[in-house]
């Protein structure tokens, strides 16, 4: 599969300490979007900056969006580590 396939799962910490988990096919322009908030309604636009602590890579879009619910039901102190 070529690069451009590629999907990633990523954790931000906010400046707020809070955590959010995303799923992008380019992790690095989406953390530079989180950090010059594009979107107000979003959830990092008032928690700025975030920070990237966790990726995974995958290429099958399934697996990538099971994993990222798989994240979202973590506890915080599982996200931490």
């Amino acid at each position: 599969m070529s690069l451009d396939k590629r999907l990633y799962v990523y954790i931000v910490r906010c400046a707020d300490k809070s955590y959010y988990t995303g799923v992008t096919n380019n992790f690095e322009r989406r953390i530079g979007e989180h950090n010059e908030g594009i979107d107000p309604n979003s959830y990092t636009f008032k928690r700025r900056p975030v920070e990237l602590v966790f990726v995974e890579v995958f290429q099958i879009y399934e697996q990538a969006i099971s994993f990222e619910k798989q994240i979202k039901g973590w506890s915080r102190k599982k996200k931490k580590r």
